[in-house]
């Protein structure tokens, strides 16, 4: 009993460490002082609406969802079919392309950029936006290829050989049998890639130029310079909308499917 109390008192540590700083940029986005202050002295709405007002964060958060849907989607072209050949095939070195896959979510972020800095910009000299949106698809796919592999694994594949006997061919049955049985796991891989592309700095910070900067990397440069409650607002309203798909995500797949 005792080690049952210990372990939640510690838990509940751990907790409070992780929201606290959260509840403090909620706190402070309500401020109406200039300057981010904890705690508030006055309470307004004002910042919200502050945040609409700077074009900046206007034109980076539609160059972020464009970038973050464009990697998404090319993400989930290649990520369907390579998830389903993982699943369905017993070949050599099939652990290997898992974990090699996998990778990219296991390697800290900042070698992620640099490394794709290092490839893209200066080995490819690719130009900012294509540049930037293949290493936006290349960090997208391992999410793809993690969450509709585990929906596949967890499908009847005698259902698509029942299809096959009955006159079906393999890609017909792929679309017609296989797709719609894994469709929660495609859309909630989609939302998965799509949080961590939009919300990704360290690559976006490595990759953006001149002209073509994230709506996160904006929001960091925002941030040298100035220090009153829109950055807080800003923040509350990225954590809204991940609160979101992540509940969209747990409604249709399971979060704990995905771990």
């Amino acid at each position: 009993m005792r080690k049952q109390k210990g372990l939640t008192l510690f838990a509940f540590i751990i907790f409070l460490f992780l929201f606290f700083p959260l509840f403090i940029i909620v706190v402070t986005s309500f401020g109406s002082n200039p300057t981010i202050q904890f705690p508030i002295e006055g309470f307004t709405f004002n910042w919200y609406a502050n945040v609409f007002q700077i074009s900046g964060f206007i034109e980076s958060f539609w160059l972020s969802l464009r970038i973050s849907l464009l990697a998404t989607s090319s993400a989930l072209t290649i990520g369907i079919p390579a998830a389903y050949g993982l699943s369905r095939y017993n070949f050599p070195g099939r652990n290997f392309l898992k974990n090699f896959f996998l990778s990219p979510t296991i390697i800290p972020g900042v070698v992620v950029g640099f490394s794709l800095f290092q490839f893209i910009v200066i080995r490819l000299q690719f130009p900012i936006f294509q540049g930037l949106l293949l290493g936006h698809f290349l960090i997208s796919l391992p999410y793809i290829i993690r969450v509709v592999g585990s929906s596949m694994e967890q499908l009847d594949f005698s259902i698509e050989e029942a299809a096959w006997t009955l006159g079906s061919t393999r890609i017909a049955a792929f679309f017609k049998v296989v797709l719609p049985n894994i469709s929660s796991g495609i859309f909630a891989s989609f939302m998965l890639a799509f949080i961590n592309s939009f919300n990704n700095i360290p690559v976006s910070q490595f990759l953006s130029g001149p002209g073509v900067t994230t709506l996160p990397t904006n929001l960091m440069s925002y941030i040298e310079y100035n220090y009153d409650p829109i950055v807080s607002a800003l923040s509350v309203m990225l954590m809204i909308g991940t609160i979101i798909l992540m509940i969209l995500i747990e409604k249709t797949l399971g979060l704990a499917s995905i771990s």
